[in-house]
């Protein structure tokens, strides 16, 4: 089984997002900031990351540099899921290291699409 980390600030939408993965055979953990996820990924590198960009403590954004910067940090793929959908925040996560970008409200079709075409599914 492949694992995702659902970085979100909001309990809902991680709620929401795990309860997709999972049925996607995901196993899913989750932090509600950067700082959790950056240890998360330093205890153990998931397969797949869902990120959030507007978060406490350490933004989606600035949370994407440092992993990409980490031993092993290339390896995950990781899909933004924010509300920040203008073209100036979509090329700033892609040149970050972003694998795929979703837009927020999302469904179960929208994450199994993006999931398979950055090779999850």
């Amino acid at each position: 089984m492949k694992s995702c980390l659902v970085v979100d600030d909001s309990r809902v939408v991680r709620k929401v997002a795990r309860k997709i993965l999972e049925e996607l055979n995901f196993t899913c953990s989750e932090a509600e900031d950067g700082k959790q996820a950056m240890e998360a990924c330093a205890a153990s590198m998931p397969d797949a990351i869902l990120l959030d960009w507007n978060m406490p403590v350490m933004t989606g954004i600035e949370f994407l540099r440092r992993l990409r910067k980490m031993s092993g940090g290339q390896t995950p793929k990781v899909v933004f899921c924010t509300t920040e959908n203008d073209l100036a925040h979509i090329q700033e996560a892609l040149s970050a290291g972003a694998n795929e970008y979703i837009m927020k409200p999302f469904d179960s079709e929208i994450i199994q699409t993006k999931f398979q075409q950055v090779g999850l599914l």
